[in-house]
């Protein structure tokens, strides 16, 4: 099963992390081969403030484009979107995003769970979702959807990750496809690709 689903052909690969999440995201990002057939969508816990600097960071240091996200993005490939602070990142199909401000849920907007619960009933067998580190469950009700539907789920090896519980928690609760180091996360991309 797990050869079928490293097989399966992706259209959007979602990350989700929390606290201890940038530095792998830095890491991470750059070693992605291009071009990438498929969007990729970030959802960090953030502060609510209206500012850019995660985005801007993140094209920093990858070759891929980075785009700002506003209500109604259009969504492409080989193109990044990263969530921005105070709404919860959806889809609306397959080409188009949205922004919600509707109340916080794991104490944060945006939520991993809301983001990876919309992804999932999109995309579903075409989805990639990856959880990295953090300190609280979100991710993990989202991660249960996704497969639900039939995506692809890995977490971030606990003992790589900075704050281990968020990771540690979607294992004991999610039975995630895949558990990876950084440089595990990175081969499956790129066999994606290929």
């Amino acid at each position: 099963m797990e050869k079928d689903k490293m097989r399966r052909r992706c259209k959007l690969l979602i990350i989700g992390g929390s606290a201890g999440s940038l530095q792998v995201l830095i890491n991470i990002l750059p070693k992605i081969v291009l071009p990438i057939p498929f969007a990729i969508v970030v959802v960090v816990h953030r502060k609510n403030t209206y500012d850019t600097i995660l985005e801007d960071l993140i094209a920093l240091k990858t070759m891929i484009p980075v785009e700002y996200v506003e209500d109604k993005t259009v969504l492409a490939p080989g193109i990044i979107y990263v969530a921005p602070s105070d709404y919860h990142l959806l889809f609306e199909d397959k080409n188009t995003l949205s922004l919600d401000g509707s109340e916080k849920v794991n104490y944060s907007r945006p939520s991993i769970d809301v983001s990876f619960e919309s992804a999932a009933l999109i995309f579903k067998q075409e989805l990639v979702a990856i959880l990295l580190s953090g300190a609280n469950a979100d991710g993990t009700k989202g991660m249960q959807t996704i497969q639900e539907e039939g995506g692809v789920t890995i977490v971030q090896r606990p003992e790589t990750a900075e704050i281990p519980y968020m990771p540690e928690y979607a294992i004991q609760n999610s039975n995630p496809d895949f558990i990876f180091t950084e440089d595990e996360i990175v081969n499956f991309v790129n066999s994606t690709i290929q």
